[in-house]
């Protein structure tokens, strides 16, 4: 990544005007449509803003999506449904690799876990928010303000919880608070799936690369009262080729950015969390290689949690890469320093916030170990969350954790009782693996290690473990309806390792909130309205995975003194494919070859600013029309949880060209083809 380049730009950018050309993850309350107007000659009114907001998706696993039929049809990414396909999946049907091509309603299968959202309103609530910390530092403004939101989360939605959901979103890290009201569909149907190996072709070596020959498409579709949601405010579906230099837009959930972050939080970042987030991803990703190696079965198994610790992986190497460049660093500190020296506020803020990390570093491993938990363990996540939920929901809304609000509730509720398998198989390893990691970083004599472990191995205790019932959603619905009662009486193994090291977890997260989350949030709060003072809201928030529009084009860009066309074809998948995996093509798309247009358009390079979150996200030309989907971004946009880059960052999509063509010509998918057209 060129990191210094894109930090002078940085620089320029933050002292002479808000932000660079194509740059901004914008919310749809404050686009910047003269600017586009300038640069694009595109106008964007409020009907066209109402139109995209009333289509874009947000998918609960963490994707975003669009309505592109009248009868709650979604388009998104095959690998924001892979999961779903996995949960449908079963020995000897493989849902994954082979996808899912329905024919009839009747045949569209339930995401197990999976909510779609669709955002209606925005509402200004900042001085709500901070008038309940006022006076108030640490854990107790946290509990304060937690216990605001939950509350004006729950008047938001009053008047039809059943059907809407509320969140209250920070904004500016502390600058604004927005609530954020969406209308929410609890039954998500998965209707096509391409398999991984065509969606995901070039496989771990092309990710984050171009040119890319991937069909990351797929649909679910939304329901209500098990039939068909009504949708008639849908995007128009329009499978032309696009042309390079098109101004297009992406309207979707980025996940989240570090952009206005201080110096000291970056250079933690470098310092401990990615490098120890790094070590544990790549050990991890080598046990479930070896795992999946045994058997069919096995790699069947874990292909899914495999998938998503590698490309993990990339993302957070891409990040550690460009904290480590010297220039990176210098730019940003020089950002900082004339920011200071503007905002009048003298340096307290930002001692704070330094003062934080020492604090956060003082924390950190037994924070991320016992407060935090394995990395991708289900059986954890369902005793935790019902361990949590037995008492939590027992007290006022007002003196709960974070996430166990009123408004909050149904979604948890939702994931905690529908039926997702559970293989006992791969809980003991990531079990184990997490329980050896913990003994490994905190020492055998420690005093987490020994409430972790007692005195079991980790291999003893994570096989033990992983025995636990709560892979039977039953189980887990008798634990959630009795409520504390029920918890504090089951001898489930899990649970009761739940209860035990609950206290600690409890007093950890109490510790990290007094001393890292609470300094940071009243520090940030005044750089932020100092940030205001100098620029005002001409400025973008970081990503907060809420809805945001980009804007930009198709191109693109120089790669080490040649140019990097934006369009990939047809054509070049069948000349890429070696036969040998990750680039060995599908039966299907080798019989189809003949029948295909060699020159369709397969997959787009745009100047839009995205990041993990996105993917799924509709890419839109000037008429609000949907030509593709956006699935990930180029190895440059990997800095771009820092800031943008216009010579080399890009958003990478798959036409809609493309999909058409594959439905109708590779799968046979007739009807949905059709239904996409009307």
């Amino acid at each position: 990544m060129r990191a210094s380049r894109l930090l002078a730009l940085l620089a320029t950018s933050m002292l002479a005007h808000p932000a660079y050309a194509d740059e901004g993850m914008w919310t749809f309350d404050n686009f910047p449509a003269a600017k586009v107007k300038a640069t694009y000659g595109v106008t964007i009114d409020q009907a066209w803003l109402d139109k995209v907001r009333g289509a874009a998706v947000r998918l609960s696993g963490g994707c975003s999506a669009s309505v592109v039929g009248a009868r709650g049809l979604v388009l998104t990414n095959n690998h924001c449904v892979a999961e779903c396909a996995q949960d449908l999946s079963s020995k000897g049907n493989d849902l994954y690799i082979q996808g899912i091509v329905t024919a009839r309603p009747e045949e569209e299968r339930k995401c197990p876990g999976m909510q779609g959202e669709i955002l209606e309103g925005i509402t200004d609530v900042t001085a709500q928010v901070r008038k309940a910390g006022d006076g108030l530092a640490g854990a107790a403004l946290i509990q304060a303000r937690t216990a605001a939101i939950g509350a004006i989360e729950v008047q938001g939605c009053a008047q039809s919880p059943a059907t809407l959901r509320c969140q209250v979103v920070d904004l500016y890290h502390g600058g604004q608070y927005k609530l954020y009201r969406y209308r929410k569909y609890a039954d998500v149907r998965l209707v096509f799936s391409p398999g991984v190996p065509t969606a995901f072709f070039g496989g771990d070596p092309d990710n984050f690369n171009f040119p890319r020959y991937a069909l990351d498409a797929a649909f679910v579709r939304l329901y209500e009262n098990d039939k068909p949601a009504a949708t008639p405010q849908h995007l128009r579906w329009n499978p032309m080729a696009p042309k390079a230099g098109e101004p297009v837009f992406v309207a979707g959930n980025p996940g989240g950015t570090d952009r206005q972050l201080t110096v000291a939080q970056l250079e933690r970042q470098r310092d401990r969390t990615l490098p120890l987030t790094l070590l544990r991803m790549a050990e991890l990703r080598g046990r479930l290689i070896q795992f999946g190696a045994e058997s069919d079965e096995h790699r069947r198994l874990a292909q899914d949690l495999l998938f998503g610790i590698e490309n993990g992986y990339k993302v957070y190497f891409g990040r550690l890469f460009a904290l480590n460049d010297a220039a990176f660093l210098a730019d940003k500190r020089a950002q900082e320093a004339a920011l200071r020296a503007k905002a009048g506020i003298g340096d307290a803020p930002w001692q704070q916030i330094a003062g934080a990390q020492a604090q956060a570093e003082r924390l950190y491993l037994d924070y991320s170990y016992i407060a935090g938990g394995p990395m991708g363990s289900s059986l954890f996540g369902y005793a935790r969350a019902l361990v949590r939920a037995g008492s939590e929901r027992a007290k006022p809304a007002a003196q709960r954790l974070p996430g166990f609000a009123d408004s909050q509730l149904p979604l948890l509720e939702k994931q905690i009782l529908d039926a997702t398998p559970v293989s006992p198989e791969l809980e003991q390893l990531t079990l184990t693996f997490w329980l050896s990691k913990a003994r490994e970083y905190l020492s055998s004599d420690g005093a987490g290690t020994r409430l972790l472990l007692g005195k079991d191995s980790p291999e003893t205790l994570g096989a033990a473990l992983s025995r636990s019932r709560l892979g039977d959603p039953a189980y887990r619905k008798q634990l959630w309806e009795g409520g504390s009662a029920a918890i504090t009486a089951s001898d489930d193994p899990l649970i009761v390792f739940a209860r035990r090291i609950d206290p600690e977890a409890r007093r950890l997260q109490a510790a990290w909130n007094d001393t890292v989350t609470g300094p940071t949030v009243a520090a940030s709060e005044q750089i932020a309205q100092a940030r205001f003072a100098a620029f005002g809201d001409s400025l973008y928030p970081d990503a907060t995975f809420t809805l945001r529009l980009s804007y930009g084009k198709i191109a693109g860009w120089n790669e080490r003194g040649s140019a990097v066309p934006p369009f990939t074809t047809f054509a070049g998948l069948y000349a890429r494919a070696t036969g040998q995996a990750p680039f060995k093509l599908d039966p299907r798309w080798v019989a189809a070859k003949d029948r295909l247009n060699p020159n369709t358009i397969f997959d787009i390079s745009t100047t839009n600013d995205i990041i993990g979150g996105n993917s799924g996200s509709p890419l839109i030309n000037a008429k609000a029309e949907v030509i593709g989907a956006v699935f990930d971004g180029n190895i440059h946009s990997l800095g771009g949880n820092y800031g943008y880059d216009p010579a080399t960052n890009r958003a990478i999509s798959v036409s809609a060209a493309a999909v058409s063509e594959a439905l109708r010509k590779v799968y046979g998918a007739t009807a949905l083809a059709d239904e996409l057209g009307s």
